[in-house]
């Protein structure tokens, strides 16, 4: 229970949260429960005793009431976890806490901060000769409680001491624990961030899949339950596909239809999809799944538009697959090429922005610690792992020996579902955006060569030519001869 003698031999306790909603006070039981004490912090006492008082049997607990008193109950370096609202809220904290801190001591922000307020923190906290981490966690409520993804980044000297705590109680997969040190500065939040934007088009690309045997099969919702349920037996085993199985089962008390068909068709978002978007077109990564998963989502919430819209045109539609069996499997392929679409982008903008900063992330230790604890673990990781473990400078996980061959033996299946849709008029816009995204990799020649030519035309923007070396651009308002810029 509260007990200030805890298991430190100090008395004191080796990490503290502040930030006592569901997730900290999770994490903070997920600390006690493998053996530390945990000093305790929020703006409202009242969540700190709560969790006292429902949990405290979980392990060594200090409750503290002011900044001062959490601070004092911490031994050297003291390390302090924020799960706090991102945004100005954070600041705050961070900065209440540096005022009562030294130098040396660690400070942790574990939610979903903006991979460049984490560079401006770190830059910031080390001026004054504190440690900062910004720390990426992934799993949720019940990760946090029994073992999430854990992915921080920081200086590499703060991981000596901070490490052991998270690697205890990351999840931990074929002995492995799923949290490792990412990089400097901000890069534990960018990575965290384009594994929310992977989880997006996972999701996109799982209501196409729902969508098409539901509108181009008229399956009932019970039987698309049992398919997904089967897919999970398969190389498609992954959290997502076991609890869409779990959601689609589900049945409403009150109406007696399937949960899904009461729930409002909008979905929300809490903005680290778009970062995703927004840091790709940064860094010219074209993240084509993701950015559709988060277009779907906008799409979906505008609600008045849609309204209005009910009675377009769908021009002459097409007939349904007539091989129910057959059009079941060429769904399930598609949903497997254009998820491996979606890790490769992902893994694209990781080592873009790992370039760009300078962090030196390691591609094949993401996917490690990701099997495990986060929302996108999934079977095939161990894949990844394996491809980059291979050749740790592959140009894209599409030329992977095994994702290639996958990709390649499924294409006419994912041709025949993006086909089908367009001729149904069913949106799928995730899978035919990554079956485009795939067609453009691997063509020899893209029209962007007339791109450039009309770049040229307006802009004088220039271009190469390939038959030879140098710049050119062509004189179109005067002779239109060619010169060399």
């Amino acid at each position: 229970m509260n007990n200030v003698e805890g298991s430190s031999p100090s008395g004191k306790a080796q990490i503290g949260v502040t930030g006592l909603a569901v997730m900290g006070s999770n994490i903070a039981r997920n600390f006690a429960r493998h053996g530390y004490t945990v000093a305790l912090h929020n703006r409202s006492v009242a969540k700190t005793d709560a969790l006292l008082e429902n949990h405290g049997s979980d392990g060594e607990f200090i409750r503290t009431e002011t900044v001062a008193e959490f601070v004092a109950a911490l031994e050297r370096p003291r390390r302090v976890l924020i799960m706090v609202k991102a945004g100005d809220a954070t600041d705050a904290v961070i900065n209440e806490l540096a005022d009562a801190m030294e130098p040396g001591d660690i400070i942790i922000d574990g939610g979903n901060a903006l991979y460049t307020d984490t560079i401006r923190r770190e830059a910031a906290m080390s001026a004054r000769g504190l440690n900062f981490v910004g720390a990426g966690i992934s799993g949720g409520e019940e990760g946090a409680l029994n073992g999430p993804s854990i992915m921080p980044g920081g200086p590499a000297e703060s991981y000596e001491s901070l490490g052991p705590l998270l690697e205890s109680i990351a999840a931990q997969v074929d002995g492995e624990p799923c949290c490792t040190h990412i990089g400097p500065d901000g890069s534990g939040h960018f990575v965290k961030m384009v594994h929310n934007g992977i989880e997006y088009a996972d999701m996109q690309l799982i209501g196409e899949a729902y969508d098409l045997m539901r509108k181009a099969l008229d399956m009932p919702v019970s039987e698309i339950a049992d398919v997904f349920r089967e897919w999970n037996g398969t190389e498609l085993e992954s959290y997502l596909i076991e609890i869409t199985a779990e959601v689609l089962s589900q049945v409403d008390a009150e109406t007696g239809k399937p949960l899904v068909d009461v729930i409002v068709d909008a979905a929300g978002q809490k903005g680290t999809g778009r970062w995703t978007v927004k840091s790709a077109l940064d860094l010219g990564i074209p993240t084509t799944g993701i950015a559709e998963a988060v277009f779907a989502r906008a799409l979906s919430s505008a609600t008045d538009q849609r309204v209005a819209a009910r009675g377009l045109s769908s021009g002459n539609l097409g007939a349904s697959p007539t091989d129910k069996a057959q059009f079941i499997n060429d769904i399930k392929t598609a949903l497997y090429a254009s998820k491996v679409v979606a890790y490769a982008q992902g893994f694209d903008q990781i080592a873009a922005g790992s370039a760009e900063h300078g962090w030196n992330v390691d591609r094949g230790s993401l996917a490690t610690i990701w099997r495990g604890g986060c929302i996108i673990r999934a079977q095939f990781l161990n894949r990844i792992r394996e491809a980059y473990h291979e050749d740790p400078d592959l140009p894209s996980l599409l030329l992977a020996p095994y994702f290639r061959e996958a990709v390649e033996v499924g294409i006419d299946s994912w041709r025949r579902v993006v086909s089908t849709a367009t001729l149904l008029g069913i949106p799928v816009p995730a899978f035919a955006s990554s079956l485009s995204y795939y067609d453009g990799l691997r063509a020899e020649r893209l029209p962007a060569a007339l791109t450039q030519g009309l770049r040229d035309f307006f802009g004088a923007h220039t271009y190469q030519r390939v038959d030879k070396e140098g710049t050119f651009h062509t004189l179109w308002s005067g002779d239109r001869s060619e010169v060399t810029e």
